[in-house]
């Protein structure tokens, strides 16, 4: 199988990689639906993970969600790992032309990769609901409580598209015109399961499909290469990235 990946890669002249959270797994930041993801874990909170993470609940409890989603969402030491760095250096190569992410850890820049459509924001942008004044996750991360606003005092809040909330519309547009113009979209950590995200694998009329995933998704079988590893062991494979 990995034989084959490697040829449809040097085949192919425009690459589109379009990953969940299964990528950064191995970055040591937990999912949110495996046994031991979010969903799993032991809450020490009276309200669902779902709930807390929602519109609603930061319009009406900004202290409950920055709390939890300091303890939870926030991984600052976590680094990029062989997937990362492998769809870097086929960017660098001329043959990767975007990655979309479902993944808020900004890890994909970290590792170099330049044109990335984040569909689920990033933990690394921070707006006043105000006046709209631009905060890094540092400035968060050292504030107690609610982050306010240095010029007007309104509340921060963290670019991430919270549940309620509509994706970005301009993101979407630019994932989809990607993946209509791949000639190969590979597909990899994630079951495909959340939309509208896991709707753009219907956008793609390219040569190649590749899913990469350590469990089954509702796509296999439409797919022409399956492959159940975790996703950085195998582009590190593909792409020979060295220990």
């Amino acid at each position: 199988m990995y034989e084959e990946l490697k040829k449809i890669v040097e085949e192919s002249k425009r690459i589109v990689f379009f990953g969940g959270a299964g990528v950064s797994t191995e970055s040591n930041i937990p999912d949110f639906r495996s046994e031991k993801g979010l969903y799993n874990a032991v809450q020490t909170y009276s309200h669902s993970p779902e709930e807390m993470l929602s519109r609603t609940f930061f319009m009406n409890h900004t202290g409950m969600f920055y709390d939890y989603y300091k303890n939870n969402l926030i991984h600052k030491e976590a680094k990029p790992n062989k997937a990362h760095i492998a769809l870097s250096l086929l960017e660098k190569e001329g043959k990767m032309e975007a990655v979309i992410t479902q993944n808020i850890d900004g890890l994909h820049q970290a590792a170099g990769s330049k044109k990335v459509y984040e569909l689920h924001g990033t933990i690394h942008k921070n707006y006043c609901m105000k006046c709209g004044k631009f905060y890094d996750l540092n400035h968060i991360m050292s504030i107690e409580g609610v982050p306010k606003c240095t010029e007007c005092g309104g509340i921060i809040k963290p670019d991430v598209v919270l549940y309620e909330e509509p994706l970005d519309e301009e993101t979407i547009n630019k994932s989809i015109k990607a993946v209509r113009n791949a000639d190969t979209l590979i597909i990899g950590g994630t079951s495909l399961v959340v939309y509208p995200a896991a709707g753009l694998v219907n956008y793609f009329t390219g040569k190649y499909l590749v899913l990469i995933n350590k469990s089954k998704t509702e796509y296999d079988n439409s797919a022409d290469l399956v492959i159940n590893a975790p996703i950085g062991k195998v582009m590190g494979e593909i792409v020979r990235i060295n220990e």
